[in-house]
């Protein structure tokens, strides 16, 4: 049946799906994937950096998610693209090094992540904040150190609060994604754009393309709802 429906819809949209559009939507699934990790780290990152008495540690954690939430995601595509690339040039010169050239799954793994790292911090300190200061005091009662209660005892508490922001993140970067196709990535929308104007029917392309999308959505809202599930065991619901 599964294979009946994908040889019926290749032979509508004239062989363009399989493999050309289904590869585009494996890659921009890749994209995301690699984009939620560093957003991951980054946020942690600066959710500590927010929650430390450090205060120059939390001016840059401040200025960044500001920055972040003021300037348009497009944008900052064409920054991290443009310029990165020529900063990282001006630096390789100055090494002796010959020329550095970014590719655009780079640049859209940076940038994607880079952005939603802001989000992904604001989603964590929220998370640590919640986590009961009775708990991180038993810690440091049995001796703990600072970083063996972060990781023994606030980081897994934390994970339950910070699940909805975090899938909410999550499902809003998977669809940041088709941002990529403006620098040149051949992600799904990429291809869509150059099937439809090849057959010229564009509006039936993207209207896959947003099929594609909902799948990868709808499989990630399984999988929320499992972590949640897991990570709720014992937690009395109101």
């Amino acid at each position: 049946m599964h294979e009946f429906l994908v040889e019926s819809l290749s032979g509508v949209l004239g062989g363009y799906l399989y493999p050309f559009i289904l590869e585009g939507m494996l890659l921009t699934i890749e994209l995301a994937i690699l984009s939620l990790f560093f957003a991951l780290v980054l946020g942690l990152l600066g959710a500590v950096a927010k929650l430390s008495n450090n205060r120059s540690a939390k001016f840059v954690a401040g200025l960044y998610t500001t920055l972040i939430r003021g300037v348009p995601d497009i944008v900052l595509m064409f920054i991290i693209f443009f310029g990165g690339q020529l900063a990282v040039n001006i630096i390789g010169d100055s090494l002796g090094l010959d020329y550095i050239e970014i590719s655009e799954f780079t640049a859209g793994v940076v940038t994607i992540g880079f952005i939603f790292g802001a989000y992904m911090a604001e989603t964590f300190r929220g998370a640590i904040l919640a986590v009961p200061r009775g708990e991180i005091e038993a810690g440091y009662a049995y001796g703990m150190t600072p970083i063996q209660v972060f990781i023994r005892i606030t980081f897994p508490a934390c994970v339950r609060h910070a699940l909805p922001g975090f899938g909410n993140n999550w499902l809003v970067l998977a669809k940041t994604t088709a941002l990529v196709s403006v620098i040149g990535l051949e992600d799904m929308v990429f291809r869509a754009t150059q099937a439809g104007g090849s057959l010229r029917q564009p509006f039936t392309f993207y209207l896959v393309v947003a099929g594609l999308y909902l799948v990868i959505t709808a499989v990630s809202d399984v999988g929320l709802r499992w972590l949640d599930k897991r990570y709720s065991v014992g937690v009395r619901r109101a």
